[in-house]
């Protein structure tokens, strides 16, 4: 981990500035040599740098935010978090070279954010079983190459990519909309957790920051900056996954996308992209090896591995009888459950989420 120190400090204390933001602050940087730097420099050099003028400057001698950066430090030091700033050596080297990438990152987690192959992945909130299936198979097949995958830990194929990377043995990194002071959606706490000791959570806002819808586009920058290649499984024309696919292409990264039914809401974004030649058509693991060159090796299917899970009371119950029965509909499923659809609605969400069940066409269930 980083030590903190004094330029640390006035580092955080520059990203908190009123009235300056990423490109100022290359500028205040630029003009002053270092973050220390800055808030030593008289206001009547600062105001003449580009993008600063009068305002700023007074707000930057007159450090009254301060306060605020003490807090971040505390917060920092307390749970071990890393501060990588645009002029370290660990700060990603691909996103630095983004004209509008951020100076300054808070991270925890113990995977190289330079490593040599980084594949982003980003889709719809609302995955069907295609998406599902697809990412699965994704990330079986890329289990030998060491490559880090990175996505937003948002609900869907987000959360899909980073299980799957984890249980296949690659390392996988979230980039949050929001400061490492809590976590969004709350019920990717656990697996933010498994994240941390087999990859990790990145985030550029502190934790005195407002939780903003605003944040998220600004975070799929971040996910588009950092890999060498993005991968948009399912999206509608619309969307977060869209908004990033458009940042890669303007980056000049390599884009693919998963090709779909031309009636399925969520694989229409997807189609679009292919269309416009915004992103390559992408139909299995090897697709994107051979075109990243990243292995000579043609892939082989593997064998699932077999997820071993620590099964809660519910969720055995649920299992042993689809074990039994090749599908079930859900009003059968729950009368030999003797129970009711709302007792168990969240169980089968999550073992659907962990790839154990698939939910088919009429309500119906059946093991993966």
């Amino acid at each position: 981990m980083t030590r903190l120190t004094e330029e640390t400090r006035y580092q955080i204390a520059l990203t908190m500035t009123p009235g300056v933001g990423d490109t100022a602050a290359k500028n205040l940087l630029s003009y002053c040599g270092s973050a220390e730097a800055v808030f030593k420099t008289p206001k009547t050099k600062l105001k003449n740098i580009p993008g600063i003028g009068e305002k700023t400057a007074e707000t930057i001698w007159k450090k009254d935010f301060f306060d605020r950066v003490e807090e971040e430090l505390l917060f920092i030091d307390k749970y071990k978090i890393e501060v990588l700033f645009c002029t370290d050596h660990a700060f990603p080297k691909r996103l630095k070279e983004c004209v509008d990438s951020p100076v300054l990152l808070y991270y925890r987690g113990n995977a190289d954010l330079n490593q040599t192959k980084i594949l982003g992945v980003v889709g719809t909130r609302n995955a069907t079983d295609y998406g599902k299936v697809f990412i699965k198979q994704m990330m079986t097949d890329l289990a030998d190459q060491n490559i880090l995958i990175l996505s937003g830990l948002a609900y869907g194929i987000d959360t899909i990519a980073h299980k799957k990377a984890l249980e296949n043995g690659l390392q996988t990194v979230g980039v949050l909309g929001h400061g490492l002071n809590h976590l969004y959606p709350a019920q990717n706490k656990t697996l933010a957790k498994q994240m941390l000791a087999h990859g990790g959570l990145l985030t550029e806002l502190s934790s005195t920051s407002q939780m903003l819808p605003s944040n998220f586009p600004q975070r799929n920058r971040i996910v588009a900056g950092m890999c060498d290649a993005l991968l948009v499984v399912e999206s509608a024309t619309k969307g977060g996954a869209l908004i990033t696919a458009n940042i890669a292409n303007s980056y000049n990264k390599d884009v693919f996308a998963l090709p779909g039914n031309v009636y399925d809401k969520y694989s229409q974004g997807c189609n679009f992209l292919i269309k416009t030649h915004k992103a390559y058509i992408v139909e299995n693991a090897e697709d994107i090896l051979v075109s990243m060159n990243w292995s000579n090796e043609i892939i082989k299917p593997k064998a699932q591995k077999q997820l071993l899970l620590n099964f809660n009371a519910k969720e055995k119950k649920i299992v042993d009888i689809l074990k039994e029965h090749p599908q079930l509909e859900i009003d059968v499923l729950m009368k030999l459950l003797k129970s009711n659809h709302s007792e168990y609605s969240a169980t089968l969400l999550e073992l659907e989420m962990n790839g154990v069940i698939v939910s088919l066409p009429g309500k119906s269930y059946k093991l993966s």
